[in-house]
């Protein structure tokens, strides 16, 4: 009974630091994928902006596509990318790549 219950706990704490994303892994997960499409040609700039999170408790940052344009000083957005990682579900990070003109 003992076991069962510290691996229910186990498998709760650590779904705290997920990151949505569409793949899943319990140990390990780094992915990169696309975001967005505009009709806006392909710019010379590149903006990010990213957000991690510890066991869910800490969560830092503003990963939106806003603050990555204004990084790069980007006004016509042409697509969006994003990066996900996530370790043991203790320490997650989420980027978001802003490419535009």
């Amino acid at each position: 009974m003992t076991t069962v219950a510290c691996a229910a706990c186990a498998l709760f704490l650590t779904s705290c630091a997920m990151v949505s994303a569409p793949a899943s892994a319990f140990v390990y997960l780094n992915e990169k994928g696309p975001g967005a499409v505009t009709s806006n040609t392909l710019g010379n700039k590149v903006g990010t902006s990213e957000a991690t999170s510890i066991l869910g408790i800490v969560g830092l940052g503003d990963a939106s596509i806003n603050a990555a344009a204004k990084a790069a000083g980007i006004k016509k957005i042409s697509h969006v990318d994003y990066e996900t990682s996530n370790i043991l579900g203790i320490y997650a990070k989420h980027t978001t790549i802003v490419y535009g003109e």
